[in-house]
């Protein structure tokens, strides 16, 4: 399965983007789903998952601003940010909850202040 992620770019503290990241193959009816993020020179993390029925969960610094759903005709999920804040500056990559697929390119998301 390849994983590609698009939809980032350059938006001011506030603004909001919505990112989406397309698998090439029908994995989303058995696996969770998740956004993870890696802000240059740290690790990756886990920011939002969405199960396979739709139950979803967030770290606690994106609740109640980001937003993960997913269409399975599509094999497409997606990432609404609202009210971005600088320190959510990062390269933006979905997979799924174990990371066990390979990782694509990712998106480069950039907050400004």
């Amino acid at each position: 399965v390849q994983l590609q992620a698009y939809g980032g770019g350059v938006v001011q503290a506030g603004g909001s983007l919505k990112l989406s990241c397309v698998a090439s193959g029908n994995i989303f009816s058995r696996n969770a789903m998740g956004w993870y993020r890696q802000p240059a020179g740290k690790g990756r993390e886990l920011v939002a998952l969405i199960s396979n029925v739709g139950s979803t969960t967030y770290v606690d610094s994106v609740k109640g601003r980001f937003a993960i759903s997913a269409d399975n005709t599509r094999n497409t999920v997606y990432l609404q940010m609202n009210n971005l804040k600088p320190e959510d500056t990062a390269v933006y990559y979905c997979n799924d909850w174990t990371g066990s697929q390979p990782w694509g390119q990712g998106t480069q998301v950039t907050v400004s202040s």
